[in-house]
């Protein structure tokens, strides 16, 4: 099991850095893929269909609005188009959701509907802004933020956690996180941030003091990492299922592998803008 998790892991890394160096249409695919994946994996859990085997009209109005949602997100990013367009893609997708849950009534009930449109908003609209992040004008910098402040936060954790983790920090949603692997999944990424941003971005950001920015970036980023992972848990433990898929091996799903990367990603967006600004 350690051997093939290991593996998937490296194979996982070598697609992200490959994908995240060159960016435009092959990111953006690659997103879009994993983004069908993970909205299906989450429709199963939440039972937004009573046969899971097969994909219900909830599901298929959700997924043409994944495509929809990264055509827009792909206009804006690369041709500077109007973030309306995204906006309108994020809506119309609702709407389309609540005019199935009419014409269909009562075939679906209402918990179904608002498991759909959660899928839709929680993984596929919060993974593009690894895209978004991607196409700012550093974005071939910044956007390794998201990894450093995800994956790196879980490395960090996992070791310190091993070595001198005591407190029981989450005791009944994640019985093995502690306190202090909690703090050094942070510090670890604040300081992996803090040396990535010295060597690759306070040349690039002249006048920007880039290090203890990044740093603060990656802390915060690692926060919400947790966060991520412990949200996705929790919907686990809610609908008594160990793994949202088997997609990966030694992994699970996409939901169990990019679980912290889904509510990094706006985080880091965001904290890019604000520091391309001051």
């Amino acid at each position: 099991m350690f051997v093939t998790r290991l593996l998937s892991g490296i194979v996982l890394l070598a697609v992200a850095i490959l994908t995240m160096s060159y960016g435009n249409e092959p990111l953006l695919v690659l997103l879009m893929a994993i983004s069908l994946i993970a909205f299906r994996e989450l429709t199963k859990a939440l039972h937004c269909a009573k046969d899971v085997k097969k994909i219900n009209g909830l599901e298929a109005v959700g997924m043409a609005g994944i495509v929809a949602y990264y055509a827009s997100v792909y206009y804006v990013g690369n041709f500077e188009g109007s973030m309306s367009f995204v906006l309108m893609a994020i809506v119309g997708t609702f709407l389309a959701e609540m005019f199935l849950y009419v014409i269909k009534f009562p075939k679906y009930r209402a918990d179904r509907v608002v498991a759909a449109v959660f899928a839709f908003l929680y993984a596929p609209v919060m993974l593009s802004f690894i895209y978004l992040t991607r196409s700012l004008p550093v974005g071939v910098y910044t956007v390794w933020l998201i990894l450093i402040s995800s994956w790196g936060c879980d490395t960090c954790a996992y070791v310190v956690g091993k070595l001198i983790g005591k407190k029981k920090i989450f005791p009944v949603l994640s019985p093995h996180k502690s306190l202090e692997g909690c703090i050094g999944g942070v510090l670890g990424a604040a300081l992996i941030g803090a040396v990535y941003g010295h060597f690759m971005l306070e040349s690039v950001l002249s006048g920007h003091s880039a290090t203890w920015m990044v740093a603060v970036i990656c802390a915060l980023g690692a926060i919400m990492s947790m966060v991520g992972d412990l949200a996705a848990s929790a919907i686990k433990r809610n609908n008594d299922i160990k793994d949202y898929g088997k997609i990966i091996p030694g992994h699970g799903g996409i939901m169990d592998r990019f679980d912290s990367v889904i509510v990094t990603a706006p985080m880091v967006y965001f904290l890019t803008i604000l520091l391309l600004r001051f």
